[in-house]
């Protein structure tokens, strides 16, 4: 299947795009991200999702429905790192819709992080790099302007594991599915949640939040 052109693809992204506000010139790039994570999931096994149609919503979709919070670090030309990012979830699509945005993907798993390194030579993405690495061993502090994670693990742990790697004013973009209470109120001393904006994502019935940790201010 030429995914990139697919009818039935296209059928489900446009009105996504759409519906989130982005323009729709952004499905051919985001479909040919697709169809290579297709041809890589048959042999590597880098997600769980194997259905076409489901990869556009459980991962292109849900990766952009945070794309307006990082406006403004993408205006800046500033850096986002993602942390644990899998197969470049949501880090590609969000380097695809917001030119400018300098993403560093963050992945230990070496079969995955050779995915995304053939993924962002294919896609042309000269502003994001690959980082094989685990989170806590990258030694790039406060390098960054915003870290996201999606589905990786409790907010304590992303910022026990990645806040070496914000800048003073940086801020963690959590992805998650219903507000975690119980999470937030674990957060270490010094860090603090300073919004949590819900989600909606095109497709998915789900509850989706987008957690905002910053450091406390001094």
């Amino acid at each position: 299947m030429n995914t990139s052109s697919s009818p039935d693809l296209r059928g489900r992204l446009d009105p996504g795009l759409a519906t989130l506000g982005l323009d729709l010139s952004l499905a051919t790039p985001l479909l040919d991200y697709l169809a290579l994570l297709l041809r890589w999931n048959r042999t590597y096994n880098l997600t769980a999702v194997r259905d076409p149609l489901e990869m556009v919503d459980k991962h292109l979709l849900d990766s952009l429905a945070m794309h307006r919070h990082v406006d403004d670090i993408a205006r800046a030309g500033g850096a986002l790192a993602d942390l644990g990012t899998g197969a470049g979830l949501p880090g590609i699509p969000l380097a695809i819709a917001k030119p400018g945005l300098r993403v560093t993907l963050v992945e230990s798993n070496g079969k995955k992080a050779r995915f995304m390194r053939e993924a962002v030579r294919k896609l042309g993405l000269a502003d994001v790099r690959v980082a094989e690495s685990r989170i806590e061993a990258l030694d790039e502090p406060a390098a960054y302007d915003a870290i996201t994670a999606r589905a990786l693990a409790t907010l304590p742990l992303i910022v026990q594991l990645g806040g070496h790697l914000l800048k003073p004013d940086g801020r963690l973009l959590a992805m998650k599915g219903a507000y975690p209470s119980d999470e937030v109120a674990a957060l270490p001393a010094g860090w603090t949640v300073t919004a949590s904006h819900p989600l909606r994502v095109p497709g998915l019935d789900a509850e989706r939040h987008l957690v905002v940790v910053a450091r406390t201010s001094r």
